[in-house]
């Protein structure tokens, strides 16, 4: 895996893979605002890697799927810098006719198992989650690499 970081003004860039690109910037005045951060990025990093993890799952658990929302959140550290993230919150909204059952499975092996940023980024920072169904709450949980890691 390879990415180029390409300056463009203040503290806009633009990072590139093969033939895919994601601005990046900061706010005033420093930057432009004209982009996510990159640690808005990260954020966005986990949230599409845990959902790829827990769609491909539903749709291998047979579960109709209507819709899939993850907020991410970032409770940063106070009076120290670099200011770095002290906890992560994914929150799961789903909608459909969905076994909660599976839902919580598909939730817990991208968390536990398959979702490569959330593992890297759980050995920094602790990575809780919420999941909701149809507007109900339907449970919670931690990414926990750790005890699934083989040795």
């Amino acid at each position: 895996m390879n990415i180029q970081c390409h300056w463009k003004e203040k503290l806009h860039f633009t990072a590139k893979s093969e033939h895919h690109q994601v601005e990046m910037d900061t706010k005033s005045p420093l930057g432009s605002d004209s982009a996510l951060s990159p640690k808005q990025l990260l954020l966005a990093a986990i949230s599409g890697c845990t959902a790829m993890d827990v769609v491909s799952l539903l749709k291998k658990f047979h579960q109709p799927l209507e819709s899939l929302t993850i907020t991410a959140d970032a409770t940063p550290t106070e009076g120290v810098y670099p200011p770095i993230f002290k906890s992560i919150q994914l929150d799961y909204q789903f909608t459909g006719e969905l076994d909660q059952d599976k839902v919580m499975q598909a939730v817990s092996l991208s968390q536990t198992k398959y979702c490569g940023v959330s593992a890297m980024i759980a050995k920094a920072v602790p990575i809780t989650y919420v999941i909701t169904l149809n507007g109900v709450a339907a449970g919670s949980g931690k990414a926990d690499f750790e005890s699934t890691a083989k040795t």
